[in-house]
């Protein structure tokens, strides 16, 4: 079973992956996620790395993803790059991803390409007020992304918020639960819990 969770920048998102994934400990349940598959930038300048729009769809590498999901689905290992974004490049180094009874795929974007999206067994979109998502922003691009406020204001205000009106809440669309207030929502965290566990003790007795 393959479950994609998406939903805009600082919507928590990653929170709920992170307690499903703790509720598991990797137990029958394997993530990816799309954040290791922007493309390779590295070659780039300063100046235009700051000016890379992490929030379009063309700047992630989906034919990649794509088929490493199909490679997932079908039994196979595969090699996921790892992303960083302090240099914008991939690293010299991948992370071996084993198929597993459960695949979570994370990310933003993820149901804006049709091929992706045609994968997933089931879609969930976390959302979150926009006040909310730009505090998490904040202090994430701070504390990870080595970037100041000023800069991380300035991001939000010319990429972020118009490519997540343009891109992210449209895919909402797709989705076929909608989890509000992110990682906060215990009861609906707890039902994709029992949901998941459910389909993993079906395959053990099998």
């Amino acid at each position: 079973m393959i479950i994609g969770i998406a939903g805009g920048t600082g919507s928590g998102k990653t929170t709920v992956v992170k307690k499903i994934m703790a509720h598991f400990k990797d137990e029958g349940v394997s993530l990816i996620s799309q954040d290791n598959y922007y493309r390779d930038n590295g070659h780039l300048s300063i100046e235009e790395k700051k000016a890379i729009n992490f929030d379009h769809p063309e700047s992630l590498e989906f034919e990649l993803l794509t088929q490493h999901i199909q490679m997932l689905k079908s039994g196979r290992t595969i090699a996921q790059p790892l992303y960083d974004y302090t240099t914008c490049s991939r690293l010299n180094k991948v992370k071996s991803i084993n198929s597993n009874k459960v695949i979570l795929v994370e990310g933003i974007l993820i149901f804006t390409c049709k091929e992706l999206r045609d994968l997933l067994d089931i879609k969930i979109f976390v959302e979150a007020p926009d006040d909310e998502r730009l505090i998490r922003v904040i202090e994430r691009d701070i504390r990870e992304r080595n970037r100041d406020v000023t800069e991380v204001l300035s991001r939000y205000l010319h990429t972020v918020k118009p490519m997540h009106d343009l891109f992210i809440e449209p895919s909402k669309k797709f989705a076929d639960i909608i989890l509000p207030i992110g990682g906060n929502n215990k009861v609906a965290i707890k039902m994709i819990i029992d949901l998941i566990d459910t389909k993993i003790q079906k395959s053990l007795q099998s």
